[in-house]
């Protein structure tokens, strides 16, 4: 019964972190490897955004996560560094965003969602 009212009484937003880093953290550590210069870029552009440390490593975990040779390895870094602000509460606009990788406005408009159902929440219905 006391563990059902410490269940209860734990913050949603801990759940929800819970739930993200277990959903992001499957990459294999050559992928950080084969994406350093990637990863660079990750990092200059979130200095240019001025972003915490959380949102980076976040969208760090987010691009290593879902990098593929499918995509533009550019658009997937602009969606994860929007993504993992935006679930970081660090959030900055898609154009600012955009500017700081070098795409345009609308790739991060068109991929962000995606790569939030990747970091395994749901999309706003809005």
């Amino acid at each position: 019964m006391l563990r059902d009212r410490q269940e209860a009484s734990t913050p949603i937003s801990h759940s929800i972190y819970y739930v993200l880093t277990l959903a992001i953290s499957v990459y294999r550590a050559r992928d950080e490897v084969d994406n350093a210069e990637w990863l660079e870029q990750l990092e200059d552009a979130a200095d240019r955004l001025e972003l915490c440390t959380e949102a980076r490593s976040r969208a760090r975990d987010i691009f290593l996560t879902t990098v593929s040779e499918e995509r533009s390895k550019q658009t997937t870094l602009a969606a994860s560094l929007y993504v993992g602000a935006l679930v970081e509460s660090d959030q900055r606009s898609q154009t600012a965003v955009a500017n700081a990788v070098g795409v345009s406005r609308l790739t991060v408009q068109k991929y962000w969602k995606e790569h939030l159902k990747a970091a395994g929440l749901d999309p706003p219905g809005w």
